[in-house]
């Protein structure tokens, strides 16, 4: 992905955002033939390091140019761990964003490099997702990141060694604001 349509992409969501909390005019996206693409998509909010939002899908179901918006607004005022993002907080926020490759199955999780890998974990009805960058951010290795996924898909900490679960992995193009 292109540097230009990175900082376009970032300059949408920021946008956006304002637009939600501020009535400021909503953003348009230029006619890139690549905002057409229907790609796997998270967005991510951070303020003062910390998370403050994070969501989006794995799989592309839309055109990246309508789902952008959705995910910003999902991660900014849906994301049910936090508090709805307040006017006050948008000069304090930076916006990272994910897009993602297509998921590849794996037939073992010793396969998975962490901080090269996002993980797509399913077992049964149960399942979960870490984007590549989390086990880096958190300094975890790979055992200690598939306990994590785990146990955020409500499965036991060692479930990742059951022959019933089953991993995907993806790569993703992450960039933020603070990066360009």
């Amino acid at each position: 992905m292109r540097s230009d349509q990175q900082k376009e992409l970032l300059s949408a969501v920021r946008g956006y955002l304002e637009h939600k909390l501020c009535g400021e005019k909503h953003p348009e996206l230029s006619k890139d033939p690549f905002y057409e693409k229907e790609l796997g998509l998270f967005v991510t909010l951070h303020m003062h390091g910390a998370l403050r939002g994070c969501i989006g899908y794995i799989r592309g179901f839309k055109p990246l140019k309508h789902a952008l918006f959705e995910m910003a607004d999902a991660a900014a005022f849906q994301d049910h761990r936090f508090m709805p993002l307040i006017e006050s907080e948008l000069d304090e926020i930076e916006i990272e964003i994910s897009i993602l490759s297509e998921l590849t199955g794996i037939a073992d999780y010793h396969d998975i490099v962490i901080g090269i890998d996002g993980i797509f974990l399913k077992q049964g009805h149960k399942q979960a997702v870490f984007l590549p960058q989390v086990a880096p951010e958190q300094g975890w290795d790979l055992e200690t990141t598939l306990k994590h996924l785990c146990r955020k898909a409500g499965l036991s900490s060692n479930a990742y060694k059951d022959r019933k679960t089953s991993f995907e992995v993806f790569q993703a193009d992450v960039f933020s604001e603070s990066e360009l």
